[in-house]
């Protein structure tokens, strides 16, 4: 089975935007997580976590994620910033996917999400503080995670993306012309 390309790290670090391009560019289906979470539950994320709790929303999260990571044909997967946090996730992606750990300093982040109010971990009196601490948490199981770290500030979104692609390259990655990507059109 294809490994899969997963991409994790902090909440607003640009998972989504980066993964939609990737899968374009190498002709695979895109899974937003979060997307999916959202849809099985039947409501906003921030929704379910202040009504349900952190662990139950965690739970829903580590089911979803192995649900996709079973699938036969290779995507590229955005996950949710919290995703590192069971033990169970981190060796699940570790197994079936190339995970790879955008990084970016917590400054950068609220710049992002300042004005952000679906982020349920991130509605506190002082957001760079909470970024702060969640990066302490989060950043060493990033990397345990973590096959390749794009530090992505600086970088844009062109040079974030030539990143992955010089990582992926000797693993045998290649981009897929545009007419052969799934929904894809030449030119």
């Amino acid at each position: 089975m294809a490994l899969h390309i997963a991409l994790i790290g902090m909440p607003a670090i640009g998972k989504t935007t980066i993964g939609r391009k990737l899968a374009r560019h190498y002709g695979r289906p895109f899974v937003d997580l979060d997307h999916v979470i959202e849809q099985h539950i039947g409501c906003r994320i921030a929704e379910y976590f202040e009504r349900m709790g952190e662990a139950a929303f965690r739970d829903v999260e580590s089911r979803v994620l192995a649900e996709q990571l079973q699938c036969s044909e290779p995507l590229v997967i955005s996950t949710g910033g919290g995703i590192v946090l069971r033990p169970e996730n981190r060796a699940a992606l570790r197994q079936h996917s190339h995970a790879i750990y955008l990084s970016a300093p917590p400054e950068m982040l609220l710049q992002r999400v300042r004005q952000d109010r679906t982020r349920p971990l991130l509605q506190v009196a002082d957001p760079l503080q909470r970024l702060r601490e969640l990066h302490a948490q989060r950043q060493p199981l990033y990397q345990d995670t973590a096959d390749c770290t794009v530090q992505v500030e600086g970088l844009g979104l062109r040079g974030t993306l030539q990143v992955i692609e010089r990582y992926l390259r000797p693993l045998g990655i290649r981009p897929q012309p545009a007419s052969h990507a799934p929904g894809g059109s030449p030119g």
